[in-house]
């Protein structure tokens, strides 16, 4: 990458998150980035390429976090962290997360995938060590859309979802059903 796709990709990212509609304007985008209309082009071939480099960008940025997490002895414990970390990069990036999450692109980023194989590993442990009881693939669909729909609603629309113990309470409802019950007895 040119070096100005990234001052490009964060100018437009700065303007998303300062952005009441959620959207933004290329002129815009070339200003702050200091970047004629043509390098605009030239890198991401339209306001859709950019937005598209903008998701690539976050989903880097996630995966980072979900890569380099140490798994411990708890494989539980490493599921409800991972939770957590997503709805923190959701509401540290808001703007990027709905993109990221809702997107309305031709194809979903390749990224997506990434992380529900990080999720039904982490679930793999778990089953492992005979605490699923249910299908890893089941357990991952439901944990993910679960965990989506509570970031989204969470960045999306905060004013509607204000209890600061939201995110954990749906977490903590919806993982005993997937369990044995002896999973979560020494859980506060």
């Amino acid at each position: 990458h040119l070096p100005q796709t990234g001052s490009v990709r964060y100018s437009a990212e700065q303007l998303l998150s300062a952005s009441p509609d959620r959207d933004i304007a290329i002129r815009d985008v070339c200003r702050i980035a200091d970047v004629g209309l043509p390098v605009l082009y030239r890198q991401f071939g339209d306001k859709a390429g950019l937005l598209k480099a903008v998701v690539d960008y976050g989903f880097d940025r996630y995966l980072d976090i979900k890569r380099s997490a140490n798994p411990s002895e708890d494989p539980v414990e490493d599921l409800l962290a991972g939770w957590d970390s997503h709805i923190e990069f959701a509401v540290s990036h808001p703007a990027v997360y709905r993109l990221m999450f809702s997107p309305s692109f031709d194809q979903v980023p390749r990224a997506a995938s990434e992380s529900m194989r990080i999720l039904r590993e982490a679930l793999g442990r778990c089953a492992a060590a005979g605490l699923l009881t249910v299908d890893i693939d089941l357990a991952t669909q439901e944990i993910m859309a679960a965990n989506i729909r509570v970031a989204l609603g969470l960045v999306a629309h905060p004013e509607n979802y204000r209890d600061p113990t939201l995110s954990l309470r749906v977490r903590d409802a919806i993982h005993p059903d997937m369990f044995t019950p002896h999973a979560f007895t020494l859980r506060p």
